[in-house]
């Protein structure tokens, strides 16, 4: 009698483990070093408890996340400490200055507990979004093995970012702060804002009321490809600074810094609109309804426009904590500018051309913003004219202009249409697709994007500093298109900014994003399924 219920224990005990759940390290951005380990697999469950070492907020934070997470996609709800509780198989959150690389991990995988470690609170982080990634998607609790192993990571550039334009169509803080967790689950850290634009101006600047009285609205909206019909729909919205500042709060918790833009001297007719007199011709002006470039541009040649711009940065420094401040830069026609008795009495005084007046407006706004201990960051436009070595330069027409700057010695964050424009079509099939720019850009060849390739000097490779992918939002009026538009493109960029090209492989990708998706599905995200023909 007892050998039989022995027998029926060890069987319970054996269909346990056949059915137990198993984590997989193989996710996005994947990790730079994974070795599985003998051993046996750690066992989280619901009574396996996080501890974080140390008085640390940010270590606290960190661990609240990981029980977040771990419930959002297990049901499992995993209690959190400082303390180590005695008896249990617990997640240890730890820092170790030994680890070399502030956003480097190690994660150790043993049968006695599973510890992530990190020079800082941001390293964690990231060894944190890899467990989590690692984790199944249960729809009821049960007990999950994760394999022994050590995982060692680090990213390749230190600067990860996507861009979201507000200033086109404007998306409410909700969705903003789901765009930020969007860039967190993709191990990224930096969101470019673009906050304004010729359509909407969406920041608030105090000492300047009418930029979001009148340049935050616009009467209506060209429909389609600027065609000759107009919806006649008003359309506006903007941010206020507390609003704006609760953003950054909420980046920064998960280690992403937030770096407004506000595109000057082109792009700047929702603030013509609004002050007149800061235009070549004085006006009228109005917010654009129509997309692409407009003449009107600001009037280089008018020391009212430095004062305005400079109370604006003022404004925006004291908001944003960013190293960078973004000045655009893009896209600014000469023409209002040839024929300005201001701009032109300027050109004369410095003994310039018109085609450099904007390499002088660049290099005093530089001057600025540098006074006040931070740097600039501009579109590749600003490489026109002979400009400052010390500004970062954003390269968006393919990658010659980056390479251009970086043999110039210009820091570089490369950012280019072809591979990072995530407002093309994602499918050459556009039949069934939702309204876009144009343009085709499937996720192949976003993965296939090498920022720093062999045939690059090495020493330009050095000023190579980042990579970032653009969402403009011309046709993209409402969050789940913005959802759609950036995934699983966002998870392929990811792994252009998190690994070393030799460790890229689009076919491993193709699993391992499918793994991710499952994730994206949990969330609730809308997201493109080009690459899955099954959905």
């Amino acid at each position: 009698m007892f050998k039989n219920i022995s027998l029926i224990f060890a069987l319970c005990a054996s269909l346990l483990t056949v059915h137990a759940a198993t984590a997989d390290y193989q996710v996005v951005p994947l990790p730079q070093d994974i070795s599985i380990s003998k051993g046996k697999p750690f066992v989280l469950s619901a009574s396996t408890p996080i501890v974080y070492t140390g008085n640390d907020a940010q270590m606290q934070r960190n661990a609240q996340f990981l029980s977040d997470y771990v419930d959002q996609l297990t049901k499992i709800r995993l209690n959190v400490s400082s303390q180590k509780v005695k008896k249990t198989t617990p997640i240890v959150l730890v820092l170790n200055p030994k680890i070399s690389g502030n956003e480097a991990y190690v994660m150790t995988v043993t049968d006695k507990q599973l510890t992530i470690a990190g020079k800082t609170a941001a390293g964690v982080f990231y060894g944190i979004q890899t467990l989590r990634k690692s984790l199944p998607v249960l729809d009821s609790p049960e007990d999950i093995e994760l394999p022994a192993a050590v995982i060692k990571d680090a990213p390749k550039f230190a600067y990860r970012g996507m861009m979201l334009d507000c200033g086109r169509h404007f998306f409410p803080v909700s969705f903003v702060k789901k765009y930020i967790d969007m860039l967190a689950l993709h191990n990224m850290n930096v969101f470019h804002w673009h906050l304004t634009e010729d359509q909407g101006w969406r920041i608030e600047i105090k000492k300047y009321p009418k930029l979001t009285e009148i340049g935050s609205k616009r009467s209506g909206t060209i429909i389609g490809h600027n065609s000759a019909v107009d919806d006649s729909i008003p359309y506006g919205g903007y941010y206020t600074q507390e609003q704006a500042r609760e953003i950054v709060k909420y980046a920064a918790e998960r280690n992403i810094t937030v770096i407004p833009e506000v595109d000057m001297p082109g792009h700047m007719l929702s603030a013509l609109a609004s002050y007149p007199e800061l235009g070549c011709t004085g006006g009228p002006y109005e917010v654009g309804h129509k997309w692409g470039v407009y003449e009107d541009v600001l009037c280089l040649g008018n020391e009212k426009v430095y004062k305005f711009l400079e109370d604006i940065i003022d404004e925006l420094i004291d908001i944003f904590p960013s190293k960078y401040i973004h000045i655009g830069g893009d896209e600014s026609p000469r023409v209002r500018w040839e024929k300005c008795p201001k701009c032109q009495a300027l050109a004369k005084a410095q003994g310039l051309t018109t085609d450099h007046l904007q390499a002088y407006f660049t290099n005093r706004i530089e001057k600025y913003i540098n006074a006040k201990g931070r740097r600039i960051i501009g579109w590749d436009e600003i490489l026109e004219g002979p400009i400052n070595q010390s500004a970062t330069i954003m390269s968006w027409r393919g990658v010659q202009p980056g390479t251009k700057a970086a043999n110039l010695g210009h820091d570089v964050i490369m950012s280019p249409n072809s591979n990072a424009y995530f407002d093309y079509y994602q499918t050459k099939k556009t039949g069934g697709e939702p309204l876009n720019i144009g343009g085709y850009l499937p996720v192949s060849k976003v993965y296939e994007y090498d920022p720093t390739p062999a045939s690059m000097p090495a020493e330009a490779q050095k000023h190579i500093v980042g990579v970032q992918a653009n969402l403009w939002t011309e046709y993209v009026t409402c969050p789940t298109l913005a959802e759609y538009q950036v995934m699983p493109r966002m998870a392929a960029i990811s792994e252009v900014q998190w690994l070393p090209s030799s460790k890229k492989n689009f076919d491993a990708f193709k699993t391992r994003v499918t793994k991710l998706a499952k994730i994206y599905d949990r969330l609730g995200y809308v997201y493109a399924k080009h690459l899955w023909t099954e959905k």
